[in-house]
């Protein structure tokens, strides 16, 4: 698992000063980001090998409320790895009191670059594995 920290920008909440249910999916995208990088893997390295693996799936429950300038972790962790996808569990915790804001599953399918669904080589795979094994929880 990874997390990462940040705090709610004034950009990312509506009139009421609530985040908009959307930015969630970009806290996510930046928890699944994150972790492919503590795995020494680069999004541009895979895009540059013909690797895509766009959204397929999400499921996300909206929980708790994070308001402007709340300080928040996302907790991200993969669940699943195949030749075809990856899937992840997610949560984002509001810190000042630890209640769950947001908690979903994430799958996404490899393609190649035309967006066709592909296999994605056996080497590609066991680099992929390690990002099973990135746990920065412990300090």
């Amino acid at each position: 698992m990874i997390c990462i920290r940040d705090r709610v920008r004034f950009v990312e909440t509506d009139t009421m000063g609530v985040v908009h249910h959307s930015k969630y999916l970009h806290w996510f995208e930046m928890g699944r980001a994150a972790l492919l990088r503590a795995a020494g893997l680069s999004l541009n390295d895979l895009m540059d090998a013909g690797i895509l693996f766009p959204i397929a799936e999400v499921d996300v429950k909206y929980k708790n409320s994070c308001k402007y300038d709340d300080e928040y972790e996302v907790q991200t962790t993969c669940t699943a790895i195949t030749r075809i996808k990856l899937e992840f569990e997610q949560k984002v915790i509001r810190l000042r009191d630890g209640a769950v804001a947001a908690e979903g599953k994430v799958r996404n399918v490899f393609t190649d670059k035309d967006g066709k669904p592909t296999r994605i080589d056996v080497v590609w795979l066991e680099r992929m594995k390690q990002i099973t094994e990135v746990d920065n929880t412990k300090e």
